[in-house]
């Protein structure tokens, strides 16, 4: 056996514990491993509901952000897109970038960009915008992208991609192009992008490159109507009393969003399988049962930390110290615990989920939760299930 049967029992009786204590109402825990694939499924899909099932539809938020990039580096092997060239023809929003002199100076105060953005600084994320880390509403650019409908977050955008990116053109950026590292706002740029260079909606390119080759039937920016039962809740703590209280209103997901969220504000929706799908392909260099969706070397550039370590520590938040970011997912860079192995690529999403693909150990794990993050730092069933998944491994 390549896991444990016996000790992927203690990871069970860890998140166990989770559901019961009220952490989390219930969950779907995946572990695959050399053609063994473990599954946990606790709970309930929602509060004093029906039974958490395996096939139950997740929020899966800026887990997205790899499916996006992926789908990205497709166009590239094509040569639709190219990394190092200006988005400007395609986003000609973007062109002329003005850049303000500091953080948090008026939105007056700019000089021009040195450079233009390029499609490699939209999925390293180094576009000069994007999550500014301090106090809501603490810098002009922030107020200014918060009145514009474009800040990052988990709500989403209410207006459709064109208009949202003549708000975005609108605003000077936070830094130089290729300078800082900024959560997000990348890879919702890369999604019209990626949408205007194939000349169709993001969600049809995504179903024609990944979802319809690898399988992922249940994976899409909203749920059918026949589906929309497996739909899990989704739910937040109560600022005041910390408990669990709705997050969102099922009814939304049955209907396609105004703005489909390549960064995963909200983003996808999508099945534990689905996601075992995608990340077999990923863990495989770009290879499926049917046949070959990327090729070695852009899986292997995609999963290469691409950022400097000034870059990194201006975001130890983020990467705290033993992490990086390739194109479009995050990269553990050093040994510091036991599921941090060099290479491992994967994220985390903001409505409880992380899925991450280890190729040095041949490991995939998904963990679908439905409470909300509540700051970057992993909650603790997201590391009893990592410490689970790797104490598991049996050679």
């Amino acid at each position: 056996m390549n896991l444990s049967v016996e000790r992927l029992g203690r990871m069970r009786g860890a998140l166990a514990r989770h559901v019961d204590g009220g952490d989390v109402p219930g969950l779907v825990a995946m572990v695959a491993r050399r053609g063994q694939v473990h599954a946990e499924v606790l709970g309930a899909a929602e509060a004093g509901g029906p039974p958490m099932r395996r096939d139950s539809i997740f929020r899966i938020a800026s887990v997205t952000k790899q499916i996006t990039a992926a789908a990205a580096m497709t166009l590239v092997e094509e040569c639709r897109l190219r990394l190092d060239d200006p988005v400007d023809g395609l986003l000609p929003e973007l062109a002329g970038r003005r850049v303000l002199r500091r953080p948090d100076a008026p939105l007056d105060d700019t000089v021009p960009a040195h450079r233009p953005i390029t499609v490699r600084d939209l999925l390293t994320f180094r576009l000069g915008i994007g999550a500014v880390m301090a106090p809501p509403g603490a810098t002009p650019i922030q107020r200014a992208m918060d009145e514009a409908g474009v800040s990052p977050g988990p709500g989403g955008h209410a207006i459709e991609p064109d208009a949202w990116m003549k708000r975005l053109g609108g605003l000077p950026l936070v830094h130089q192009p290729g300078d800082r590292w900024m959560y997000d706002t990348g890879s919702d740029v890369l999604g019209v992008l990626m949408a205007r260079a194939a000349g169709k909606p993001l969600e049809d390119l995504l179903r024609e490159r990944l979802f319809e080759p690898l399988g992922m039937t249940d994976t899409g920016f909203h749920v059918p109507a026949g589906k929309l039962d497996r739909l899990a809740g989704a739910y937040r703590p109560d600022p005041a009393t910390g408990d669990l209280v709705l997050a969102d209103d099922r009814g939304r997901w049955g209907r396609p969003p105004a703005f489909p969220s390549g960064a995963g504000g909200p983003g996808l929706l999508s099945t534990a399988d689905d996601l075992l799908a995608f990340c077999t392909m990923m863990l495989n260099k770009g290879r499926h049962p049917g046949g070959r969706v990327l090729s070695r070397p852009s899986v292997e550039l995609m999963t290469t930390d691409q950022l400097t370590e000034q870059q990194k520590r201006d975001n130890a938040v983020f990467f705290d110290g033993n992490s990086g970011w390739g194109l479009g997912v995050g990269v553990i860079t050093r040994r510091d615990d036991l599921p941090a192995v060099p290479g491992r690529f994967g994220w985390a999403g903001g409505t409880g989920t992380s899925v991450h693909t280890d190729p040095s150990e041949d490991l995939i794990g998904i963990l679908l939760t439905q409470r909300e993050l509540t700051s970057p730092a992993a909650p603790p069933w997201f590391r009893d299930f990592w410490t689970g998944a790797y104490q598991a491994i049996d050679d």
